[in-house]
């Protein structure tokens, strides 16, 4: 069931919301060469208890951490541990935060130090996705809609979007109805309403958009090894298009 919210439930989503976007963005200014993961992680939780929020992902369906942090070829999911980041690196940090019953959930992809012209085109092209899709958020679309503005902005870049995890319904709880493809085809799925709050998050990789998940159940990886990036949002639906609600 897609959960319509109400004015006083979009302004819980805009408190939890502004708490993830400022976590992401703390992870953002942190980055660089030697720091951490299991660092950045601390960093990342602390932030948002010290707002009065509870990270979304910690011991959600049991993973162990705070943020998601995805380096070079890992999608999503990934784990962090005493790994250092190395200059050329790419990581995506995927964070949310819950507050007053309500989530907010975001993420990008930043440059360790000096990066490869090709690594910055695949971040560049995957924000761009999420922002060309924007203009397909509004009242009478459907999801395929904004799957497909992903998709061909995407694939019109040499690059391929991954098929088998997907963005999300969210509110009072972290993946809510309806799904969110990458990829689709315009005029099909469920028709957007105002006051839907959905997560937009391309996932889009440097090769084939093949993916498999390591032995921990978590990380999820390019098979081919090609970089992969993430950006994602948190959007509602308003009578006047997309407010992204992550956003600081």
């Amino acid at each position: 069931m897609i959960r319509l919210k109400t004015a006083s439930q979009l302004e819980k989503m805009r408190k939890s919301c502004r708490i993830a976007a400022e976590a992401r963005l703390l992870a953002g200014e942190m980055i660089r060469p030697g720091l951490k993961l299991i660092e950045l992680d601390r960093a990342i939780r602390s932030y948002i208890t010290s707002q009065g929020a509870v990270p979304s992902f910690l011991n959600y369906g049991g993973f162990p951490a705070s943020a998601c942090l995805s380096v070079n070829e890992v999608v999503i999911h990934g784990i962090p541990d005493e790994r250092e980041l190395r200059e050329g690196d790419i990581i995506s940090v995927d964070v949310g935060a819950n507050i007053d019953g309500y989530h907010g959930d975001c993420a990008d992809t930043f440059a360790v130090g000096s990066i490869s012209s090709e690594a910055q085109r695949l971040i560049d092209v995957t924000r761009k996705s999420f922002f060309d899709s924007l203009e397909f958020v509004k009242p009478g679309l459907r999801i395929g809609d904004i799957g497909s503005a992903v998709q061909s902005t995407a694939e019109a870049a040499g690059f391929s979007v991954v098929r088998e995890y997907i963005g999300h319904g969210i509110g009072e709880h972290l993946h809510e109805e309806p799904d969110v493809p990458n990829y689709g085809k315009p005029g099909r799925g469920p028709r957007l309403y105002e006051g839907m709050t959905i997560a937009i998050e391309p996932m889009v990789c440097q090769f084939s958009p093949a993916v498999k998940v390591l032995d921990d159940k978590w990380t999820v990886v390019t098979v081919d090894h090609g970089l992969a990036a993430h950006y994602e949002n948190t959007v509602a639906i308003t009578s006047a298009g997309a407010e992204i609600l992550t956003k600081v």
